[in-house]
């Protein structure tokens, strides 16, 4: 199956040197390009896309908002959005995972990372860029956010069984599937089973919203080293 992609950058000189990388590989093609984040949420639905390379600050409707307007649009449950910064990790980042984007990939990253990363999404899986750690964007996403008390995040969180939160605290944690299974002693199969029910329960559309819930939730804590 042929993964459908859409570039959103609002330099022309940057789409065609992602067009170009893209359109080389066999399982993905470049189905439109965008300068605005008007633009691409428009082409979204018209071309069909399935992962949208989407940059932050653009004229208009910047990434962010698009990032929300593709997540909130129930037609478009199965698009995949990797957010492209300059800036690894900022507050924009992070916002954009809230915002509903599956993660993040520097501008600098090298072409078969970009490549990974298209591939990834499209497999429903959380991305955060290599360059990127996991304790820095643990502390942004959990600052001021945490509340044990609110009622609705409780009420979530108390649907998941026991091995449901174990396993979300693994996904929390950047583990693949298969590193679950190993880490929990039971198969791929059934770890997927037991994240699909956990999305479910909490509403979130894929991994990195998984991720996202885990540290808002207070249920995963930021390791400050």
């Amino acid at each position: 199956m042929t993964i459908r992609v859409l570039l959103a950058d609002d330099q022309a000189l940057l789409r065609s040197a992602f067009r170009v990388l893209v359109d080389s590989e066999p399982d993905m093609e470049v189905v439109g390009e965008a300068s605005d984040g008007a633009e691409a949420v428009r082409l979204t639905r018209k071309e069909r896309a399935d992962v949208v390379l989407m940059d932050i600050r653009m004229p208009g409707t910047d990434g962010l908002a698009a990032t929300r307007m593709i997540s909130e649009d129930p037609s478009l449950a199965h698009v995949r959005v990797v957010i492209l910064t300059t800036f690894e990790v900022d507050d924009y980042v992070v916002q954009s995972l809230r915002a509903g984007a599956s993660g993040f990939l520097g501008k600098g990253s090298e072409p078969e990372e970009l490549l990974s990363a298209i591939r990834v999404a499209a497999g429903g899986e959380a991305l955060l860029s290599p360059a990127a750690t996991k304790g820095l964007i643990a502390r942004f996403l959990a600052q001021g956010d945490a509340d044990d008390n609110d009622p609705v995040r409780s009420e979530r969180l108390a649907a998941l069984t026991v091995r449901e939160r174990e396993v979300l605290v693994q996904v929390a944690g950047g583990h693949s599937n298969d590193e679950i299974a190993e880490r929990l002693e039971v198969s791929p199969l059934t770890v997927k089973t037991h994240v699909n029910r956990a999305m479910a329960k909490l509403g979130a559309r894929d991994r990195a919203q998984l991720v996202v819930i885990a540290y808002e939730s207070g249920l995963v804590r930021p390791r400050v080293d």
